[in-house]
């Protein structure tokens, strides 16, 4: 098999399918069906064609995407619309409402400055509520590693918000 003719044949099916799922570009996708191509090419059967057996892989790679913790919590857990739609207090003046959510609207943003790592680590222990444990499974790394992250992630966003503290 010719992998580079394989890609270039495929290249813009793969996107397509790509985009038609996840309603998103996503190149590293492209690339993860591009490994499982390669990795699983000597299993590929000719009772259909390949474009239907790189089409599955691709419609695959997609669907487990979408099912992954790590795009559920990017996806809900940092917009600004769950922070403020997470904010119902009605017993404070509208003036410590505007208060609260400037507060929050810095929160999020300090959090999405920070590297990813940090990031995706602060989302899913501290604000979902994934055990340190949970945390290390779903991104396969020691709990230590987690542990070193949250640390490091904590001491990025107090130096941001220094002045909210």
């Amino acid at each position: 098999m010719d992998f580079n003719k394989v890609i270039q044949t495929n290249k813009q099916n793969i996107k397509n399918i790509i985009r038609l799922i996840t309603k998103e570009e996503n190149e590293d996708l492209e690339q993860e069906v591009y490994l499982k191509i390669w990795k699983n090419a000597d299993k590929y059967q000719e009772k259909g064609t390949l474009k239907s057996w790189i089409s599955m892989i691709a419609k695959n790679t997609s669907l487990d995407y979408l099912k992954s913790s790590y795009h559920k919590v990017f996806q809900t857990s940092t917009s600004e619309d769950f922070v403020i739609d997470s904010i119902k207090d009605k017993k404070v003046s509208p003036e410590e409402k505007f208060i609260k959510l400037e507060r929050q609207k810095r929160i999020v943003k300090a959090i999405n400055s920070l590297k990813p790592k940090f990031k995706e680590v602060i989302i899913m222990c501290e604000i979902n509520g994934y055990t340190y444990e949970e945390c290390a499974k779903n991104l396969k790394c020691p709990v230590g590693t987690i542990k070193s992250r949250i640390y490091n992630a904590k001491k990025e966003l107090a130096e941001i918000l220094k002045d909210l503290l």
